[in-house]
């Protein structure tokens, strides 16, 4: 009998250990201490023809970019990333230029 009472404590404790670390680092749990945040950037200039992300002053829907590397067209991405895409802009192209 104390076999199994030691066996138990000892999965129990395991458990225990195994969900503090999970609520601690992740958001599988309620009452999570960390926050993550994913910063986001529009990047213009780097998408192809019908795989833009959202509309623009010549339309209202994503995916009807109608050639590639449009610079009024854009794509959602990881904020820091469109800086080493050759091409891309966060900012958009002055009015008129495409």
């Amino acid at each position: 009998m104390a076999h199994r009472l030691s066996n138990a404590v000892v999965i129990s404790s395991a458990i225990a250990v195994v969900l503090i670390a999970l609520q601690q680092t992740t958001h599988a749990l309620p009452g999570s201490g960390q926050s993550f945040t994913l910063d986001r950037e529009r990047c213009h200039g780097v998408v192809r023809a019908g795989k833009n992300d959202c509309g623009t002053a010549k339309h209202a829907c994503a995916g009807r970019a109608t050639r590639d590397a449009q610079g009024d067209e854009w794509l959602m991405l990881p904020g820091g990333t469109c800086d080493r895409i050759a091409g891309g802009s966060v900012k958009p192209p002055s009015v008129g230029v495409t």
